[in-house]
């Protein structure tokens, strides 16, 4: 019988795989892969996620700009003292040459002098000149049938020639020359009119002088009611006063001359009313000129070297207060601006905790009203 020969497959030749419909299904494993894989893919395709919602962002409160305050206005007053008053002019040159100006001048007799001629533009070293070149005769005008009183003519001439014949209110500073009315005692503030006719009537030392005739009134020294006018500085407008007290004091010495003893009388009858004057004062200066008389004029240039040295040595008092002082004023614009502040912010909404409940502002007990 025949041998049936069946051709050989190949050796490299692989069977082809006959799969059943159910091994075609992918196992448990498989699905789980396949289905990952799915929402990887979908994940990283075209779905963009959700984006979540802003939170709102509070904006940081308001810086709190500083209310403007503006620089202090500086007063100078400057006491009587007869010749002692050259001592006025050191301290205008110590104040000048550390940068503080005084922007008001007020003045009581031989400090209405200084205070006149420096209000009219004259800087301290024009003022020390001035100084040195006074001849005593042309400020003296001695009227023998008046009882050996001096007149007073020639101090005025002198005054308004060198102020140019401005009146006060014409002067570069606001400036006051201070008397005493001598019908009722009472203090006047030249503020305006005859320059020379006011420091003439500041400067008429009772029983030195004669009285001066202004209107209908007679006007004596401003020392019988002000010896150093720290009130007229800051009716001017001074924010901050300094006082310069160069006036007689009951020390024991004997005054020379009939000059020196009267204008010790007064300083003595304006002594208490003088102390509760300076008190008002922020800082008061007091050159050491008590050794000079009231009509030793030889003695100018040490009465300026003495103002020089006693501003100089308050220098610092006077800068912390200044300090001092400017701060308080900034502290007190602030409290106003935030008062003000507090009156224009809307009232608070009392909150109505209660649901169902709204605020109501015409409800008087508990400002709060059914919502229905």
């Amino acid at each position: 019988m025949p041998r049936r020969r069946f051709a050989s497959a190949p050796v490299n030749s692989r069977p082809s795989a006959v799969l059943s419909p159910r091994a075609a299904l992918p196992s448990l494993a498989g699905r789980f892969l396949i289905g990952a894989a799915i929402a990887v893919l979908s994940a990283c395709g075209g779905t963009r996620p959700e984006v979540p919602s802003q939170v709102p962002v509070t904006p940081p409160p308001a810086t709190r700009i500083d209310p403007v305050v503006p620089p202090l206005r500086i007063g100078l007053a400057l006491g009587g003292g007869a010749a002692k008053g050259f001592a006025h002019i050191g301290v205008i040159k110590m104040l000048e040459a550390n940068g503080l100006k005084p922007d008001v001048v007020a003045g009581t007799s031989a400090g209405s002098v200084v205070g006149a001629l420096y209000a009219s533009g004259m800087d301290p070293f024009k003022l020390q000149e001035r100084a040195v070149a006074l001849d005593e005769a042309s400020i003296r005008d001695v009227r023998l049938f008046s009882g050996g009183l001096v007149q007073g003519l020639k101090l005025q001439d002198y005054v308004n020639q060198s102020v140019d014949n401005k009146p006060i209110e014409r002067m570069r500073k606001p400036f006051a020359a201070v008397a005493t009315r001598l019908e009722t005692g009472e203090r006047t503030v030249f503020v305006r009119g005859n320059t020379g006719q006011a420091v003439r009537a500041s400067s008429s030392v009772p029983g030195v002088f004669e009285p001066v005739t202004i209107g209908n009134y007679q006007y004596v020294d401003g020392g019988v009611v002000s010896p150093v006018p720290v009130d007229a500085t800051r009716q001017l407008g001074a924010d901050f006063v300094i006082a310069v007290d160069i006036s007689s004091k009951a020390s024991g010495k004997r005054p020379d001359g009939m000059l020196g003893i009267v204008n010790q009388s007064i300083s003595i009858m304006g002594q208490r009313l003088g102390e509760q004057e300076l008190a008002r004062a922020d800082v008061v200066i007091r050159p050491k000129v008590l050794d000079i008389g009231a009509a030793d004029f030889t003695q100018r240039n040490q009465a300026i070297l003495e103002g020089e040295k006693a501003a100089l040595a308050v220098l610092p008092q006077i800068r912390a207060a200044m300090q001092k002082l400017q701060a308080q004023r900034l502290a007190d614009a602030r409290a106003t601006a935030a008062r003000r502040e507090a009156a224009l912010a809307p009232a608070p909404q009392p909150a109505c905790k209660d649901e169902g409940w709204r605020w109501n502002p015409l409800k008087k007990k508990d400002e709060c009203a059914a919502s229905n």
